[in-house]
């Protein structure tokens, strides 16, 4: 009976709370646009996770795709010295023992002989761990190689030889422009059908290229019926082989025609002998393979139906740019296009598979959003939105640590490796350590609105009341701001480091060699380590700067001279901002400077017949002795004129910018330039110059007046000029010239003083 009414009293207070509570209305929220990556991880939010396998270590990617073990392998080979004795602990009766076994399970004719010791003992005493990495990138290439060799019945020892072509790099690019795991000419890949556009390459395609290079093997074996010669024929081409069989009376031994083969083909077949042998034997020779983290058989291909950029979908999947590159090296520009009546294919980790086949509507839609984002191509409905851009393209420098990759550099910048390569004029995607990369990105700037207020004046009546009410609604005072951009020469210092030359160091400041050598007085081009180099740099200043915003002036014909004279008088007192008073350290050329007025027409209005103005004393800034029937000043209108230049050879943006005394900033804006890149015979703008144009023509006499003031040009000294750094501001002028022009016989200036620049 009592936990009855226990339990009833609980009720009831329960209710009674949950029904006193005050009822929550919903605030209205405001929708806010996502930002790029919030749309990306509302996205992957979403995706359905599939954990099958691990994605590729990428300590193992650098490796996989360093281009050095090429490089180094192909140097060895190219200038290999078959008859040189190589002082390496290996018995020769051991090697023939074992050459012996090899040659007995295998179709080439693997014969002693001392040329082949040598290269064996030197790929043993100089590669040993160049072989431990091929061997471990070889467990992801060679079950490929073997069943395309199998499939044609091609001895399987043939997949020895993508080591000694490409050391196993599908990117690798020979001088000549062979290329791939199996270095097939740009002619020879499209007779075997291999397909090379913009943006594929199907000669660094892995299971392509290696069915091509075995129909190729499959084909010269039928001409040469000798697995040496299809070798040799690989590496020098069929006809080279068939005239030093001719030149060598019609022997078809190898060994016996190859002093009559080219030098590079000598020491061809013996470096893939070589190969063969310390894959076979290398544990005898204690070579530990590195252990790769992932095979072949552990990644997997799938079709996409739309274009998608390698760093689309490694910020979708979480993969590395390098690892697509690696499993994907195919694609060129790091693109997997869409092209009507192609089919693309991606080859991708398992688990990364399942990844995106269960997710590939989503993936699809967010590249459809990132297109959505680029820039439109342009239209007049959008010019008030391009004239205020809120983005800046900004340069940053990023120097290239150990470990780095430019895959890496690439996806910390939100950039592609192939505008990396471009912007650094990189042929190889190696990344040069210790080397400072030009990164162009682009920022977020915030906008500016200036109101500029507006002061109506109404036409004032022909009488002194209306005058002076006129000119006190008038004297109200609006100021605006400015951005006042200068360039300046600034001198820096770059201290020459370890392998630099000078057409680096004039690359990174964007200048040219020879203005290089002309600061440091460098009779050659060469320079020394630790040397300070002086680097003259026309940088770009910009100051913000508070103007007042000048009102119209009303000027009016007046008929009785005592109302003139009043008014006169009255402008001055309610116009006290047409004065100055000259404070101290002041003289003409300052203030002429402070307020964009001449010193010629302060000393007219002023009545100064020197250069001297006295502390304390007002004087006008405008001339307030106008005649009384002065008419009103009609509207100036200006003109733009434009000076173009055909770019030369040996151009460059710098010299051009120094040539017309320009920014280089400027001419890329003036002509619409993302870089500093220009080609020989292309026009740009260098010169952009606002003119004064009167409505009426000129007459002769003003025309030839005008053109005649338009010669000589004026300079006003500056405190701590020096006739040295103004010759030098002016190209073409001397001190000579200016003292020749000026009547000057001493180095001293006085600021202010007007120089004649030119005669």
């Amino acid at each position: 009976m009592i936990l009855k009414k226990i339990t009833s009293l609980a009720v009831i207070f329960v209710s009674a709370a949950t029904f006193a509570q005050d009822t929550i209305i919903p605030a209205k929220i405001e929708k806010v646009p996502l930002t790029k990556r919030q749309y990306l991880d509302s996205i992957k939010a979403t995706f359905v996770q599939d954990n099958l396998a691990l994605c590729i270590d990428s300590m193992w990617m650098k490796e996989l795709a360093s281009l050095d073990l090429y490089n180094e392998l192909t140097l060895d080979i190219k200038n290999i010295n078959v008859d040189e004795k190589v002082d390496y602990e290996l018995p020769t009766e051991l090697l023939k023992e074992r050459l012996k076994k090899l040659d007995e399970k295998s179709p080439f004719n693997i014969e002693y002989n001392q040329g082949l010791e040598n290269v064996i003992k030197s790929f043993l005493k100089n590669r040993k761990r160049a072989f431990e990495r091929l061997m471990g990138i070889s467990q992801f290439y060679f079950p490929l190689f073997e069943e395309s060799l199998a499939a044609q019945n091609i001895p399987l020892e043939i997949k020895y030889l993508a080591v000694v072509e490409s050391a196993l790099n599908p990117r690798a690019v020979s001088k000549a422009g062979a290329t791939g795991l199996w270095q097939f000419m740009y002619q020879t890949g499209k007779q075997y059908g291999l397909k090379i556009d913009t943006y594929v390459d199907e000669r660094s395609d892995p299971m392509k290229a290696s069915k091509a290079a075995t129909q190729y093997m499959k084909n010269m074996y039928s001409i040469f019926g000798d697995w040496d010669l299809v070798l040799a024929s690989y590496n020098t081409g069929p006809g080279n082989v068939a005239k030093a069989i001719r030149r060598s009376g019609g022997k078809q031994n190898y060994w016996n025609i190859r002093p009559y083969l080219h030098k590079e083909t000598q020491g061809y077949v013996p470096a893939f002998l070589a190969t063969m042998y310390i894959f076979e034997y290398h544990k005898e020779h204690g070579i530990v393979p590195h252990k790769p983290v992932a095979n072949h058989f552990a990644t997997d291909t799938v079709q996409v139906k739309r274009a998608l950029s390698f760093k689309q979908i490694a910020d979708l999947l979480d993969v590395s740019v390098a690892e697509l590159q690696f499993l994907n090296p195919s694609y060129k520009r790091e693109v997997v296009p869409s092209i009507t009546g192609n089919d693309y294919y991606l080859r991708l980790p398992l688990d990364k598979i399942a990844l995106f086949a269960s997710n590939e509507e989503k993936i699809y839609a967010y590249a459809n959003y990132e297109e959505s984002l680029r820039e439109k191509p342009f239209d007049s409905r959008f010019a008030s939105a391009v004239a205020s851009s809120d983005s800046t393209t900004k340069l940053k420098y990023h120097k290239v640590r150990r470990g780095d990759s430019l895959g890496e550099i690439s996806d910390k910048y939100g950039v592609t490796v192939a505008q990396l390569k471009k912007w650094n004029r990189l042929k190889s995607n190696s990344a040069p350590l210790g080397r400072n990369l030009k990164v162009y990105t682009k920022q977020a700037i915030p906008q500016e609105n200036t109101a500029v207020a507006e002061t109506k004046v109404a036409k004032p009546k022909a009488d002194t009341t209306s005058v002076k009410e006129a000119l006190a609604s008038n004297s109200a005072k609006v100021f605006k701001e400015e951005k006042i951009v200068t360039y300046k020469d600034v001198t820096k210092t770059h201290k020459v480091k370890k392998g630099e030359n000078l057409g680096e160091i004039a690359n990174k400041y964007d200048v040219s060699v020879a203005e290089v050598k002309k600061w440091n007085k460098l009779k050659s081009n060469n320079i020394m380590l630790g040397a300070n180099l002086k680097i003259v740099k026309n940088e770009r200043v910009v100051t913000t700067v508070r103007k007042e915003v000048k009102q119209p002036k009303i000027v009016e014909t007046v008929e009785n001279d005592a109302i003139a004279s009043n008014s006169t008088n009255e402008d001055a007192k309610q116009n006290p901002s047409d004065y100055y008073e000259v404070q101290k350290g002041d003289n003409l050329y300052y203030i002429a400077k402070k307020f964009n007025v001449s010193i010629e027409d302060l000393k007219k209005w002023n009545n100064i017949e020197d250069g001297n103005v006295r502390l304390g004393s007002k004087l006008a800034l405008m001339n307030l002795n106008t005649d009384e029937n002065e008419p009103v000043v009609a509207e100036v209108k200006t003109e733009t004129k434009i000076v173009e230049y055909v770019v030369k050879a040996g151009d460059n943006l710098g010299n051009i910018a120094k040539k017309y005394n320009a920014a280089v900033s400027d001419l890329k804006d003036w002509n619409n330039l993302e870089d500093n890149n220009i080609k020989v015979g292309e026009k740009l703008v260098v010169s952009k110059k606002l003119f004064a144009v009167n409505d009426a023509k000129p007459s002769k006499k003003e025309t030839f007046a005008n053109n005649e003031k338009e010669k000589v040009k004026h300079y006003y000294v500056k405190k701590g000029d020096s006739l040295f750094s103004i010759a030098k501001k002016h190209p073409g002028v001397t001190v000579a010239d200016i003292k020749k022009w000026n009547g000057i016989n001493s180095e001293s200036l006085k600021p202010g003083m007007k120089l004649k620049i030119s005669g």
